[in-house]
């Protein structure tokens, strides 16, 4: 189990925590699906990729929506080609297992090498989704009555499953999980993000960007907080753009880059808007 334990230690541009870093290799360890929580833009999606990365495993992605029934990762079965081809076609309908496509889940179980299976979004789905997966998570095996065939895992996926909280999950679904809530990142570790994705940026824009960005985050009754990947794009913009970092103490340039909504946009002082001056290099439209 300890060499178990050290495989997964995230990648050179996806940087983790110890303790993320543990459950990863604990849910690998235990062969249970890693449940991974936070609010949009903490990287639970790029966790997965990352650990595909760097345990050297081929990544399988099934992004949940409302509509999606578990059903569909496990199997689909084509009734409407199989009706068409049985009135205009001249393949033999009575072999219905060329009509079964395989799901993600399904892929995942039979892919001759192990993969990391990233179930993106699960509270998206209806509340009896996570339920309807229990008994296939668990066993690593299902069957297809069309066929009379069970498909059954040749290596046990690592499953990760991503959650923004939209919904709560039942419990027994929680049992089965390795759960993980990845915290917003703190100042330190922001700056490491940075200069992994921008390493050439100047540190006193880095720093005072920073400044700005937990200043704004702190900003009461914010609908849609900036996160992580807002904050990249705009030090990318405010560096294209040939930004001063003295004008980040007084000024937001470019502020359209971290909000989205204009009842977020509303709420920042007027003073601190981008007043002027655009720069000649990099023109913006502060709600365009």
């Amino acid at each position: 189990m300890s060499e178990k334990l050290s495989r997964f230690s995230g990648t050179g541009d996806y940087i983790v925590s110890e303790e993320l870093q543990n459950s990863v290799n604990v849910a690998i360890a235990l062969g249970r699906p890693l449940l991974v929580k936070g609010e949009p833009g903490t990287g639970k999606t790029m966790l997965a990729k990352s650990a595909a990365e760097n345990l050297g495993l081929k990544f399988i992605i099934w992004n949940i929506k409302s509509t999606t029934k578990a059903q569909e990762g496990l199997y689909v079965y084509d009734t409407v080609q199989r009706l068409y081809d049985s009135q205009f076609g001249d393949r033999d309908v009575s072999d219905i297992k060329q009509y079964i496509r395989l799901g993600k889940l399904g892929e995942a179980f039979t892919s001759d090498e192990q993969v990391v299976l990233l179930i993106d979004e699960i509270d998206k789905a209806d509340l009896e989704f996570p339920n309807d997966l229990l008994w296939e998570l668990d066993i690593m095996s299902y069957f297809i009555p069309e066929t009379g065939e069970t498909i059954t895992a040749k290596n046990r996926p690592l499953v990760i499953i991503t959650s923004n909280a939209e919904k709560e999950l039942p419990d027994a679904f929680l049992r089965r999980c390795i759960f993980h809530y990845i915290d917003f990142p703190d100042k330190a570790m922001m700056a490491s993000i940075i200069k992994v994705h921008h390493p050439d940026l100047e540190e006193r824009l880095m720093l005072q960007a920073m400044e700005a960005f937990y200043s704004l985050r702190n900003v009461s009754g914010l609908l849609k907080k900036p996160s992580t990947s807002e904050l990249l794009d705009w030090v990318q913009a405010l560096e294209l753009g040939g930004i001063n970092p003295d004008r980040l103490t007084h000024e937001l340039p470019f502020l359209g880059v971290l909000l989205k909504k204009n009842q977020d946009l509303d709420r920042v002082p007027r003073n601190q808007q981008e007043r002027g001056g655009r720069s000649k290099s990099f023109p913006y439209s502060q709600r365009g």
